[in-house]
């Protein structure tokens, strides 16, 4: 078998366990309209990006945009977020990737995980907190003690200036920031996570080929 169809066949099998989960968290079928498609918002209402929106990867001439609300604690987001970086590697420079919180209330550290990052953010390594969350996501999730002082050790480990990271975690506008993505969310028609926008239209693939066909078309259109 060869390495690209390895890596197809693990997409699969690892999209199947997305939409497994997804189904049971979410509650939702079909697609649904969304207002504020693009940046900005549409007469004040909620948006699908945000300029303060975390854009993971940009397109050079921004017609094609894919927006995930997410929770990192959120399993089923934990399996998308290999076929998301898949994603972002076949389609650079042609898609525009963005990641927006949107942590379950049922998951205890699901906001103290979002607020990490957003601190990271602010020091210019979204990115790099966002793919630690995933990649121990098996340490920590799905456990009642809170793990902040385990994501403060990621901060140190990313060398970031601890004194500002813990202003950042302290300071009510960066759970504000957060709280932002999910009102957005809820006005959306956001009930669970993962939930993907494509140009400002809620899409649920039912497996990689179809989110491969849905991005394709949007291209091409």
């Amino acid at each position: 078998m060869s390495r690209n169809v390895k890596v197809s066949a693990a997409l699969v099998a690892v999209f199947v366990v997305v939409v497994a989960l997804a189904a049971v968290v979410v509650g939702r079928a079909g697609s649904a309209p969304a207002t504020g498609e693009g940046s900005g918002t549409t007469g004040g209402g909620p948006a699908v990006v945000r300029e303060s929106s975390h854009r993971l990867s940009d397109a050079s001439d921004g017609r094609v945009t894919l927006v995930e609300f997410l929770d990192f604690e959120c399993e089923a987001c934990g399996a998308a977020y290999p076929v998301v970086e898949q994603l972002r590697q076949d389609y650079a420079g042609r898609v525009t990737f963005v990641a927006r919180y949107f942590p379950i209330p049922g998951h205890a550290n699901a906001e103290n995980a979002a607020i990490a990052v957003e601190a990271a953010a602010q020091q210019g390594e979204f990115e790099a907190m966002y793919q630690r969350m995933y990649e121990t996501q098996a340490e920590w999730g799905e456990q009642q003690t809170p793990k902040a002082d385990l994501f403060r050790s990621f901060a140190e480990d990313l060398g970031l200036d601890m004194t500002e990271y813990d202003k950042a975690v302290a300071d009510p506008a960066t759970l504000e920031r957060i709280q932002q993505d999910v009102s957005d969310g809820v006005a959306l028609g956001v009930q669970g996570t993962p939930t993907f926008f494509l140009n400002g239209e809620m899409i649920s693939p039912a497996s990689v080929e179809e989110f491969r066909a849905l991005i394709d078309a949007a291209l091409e259109g």
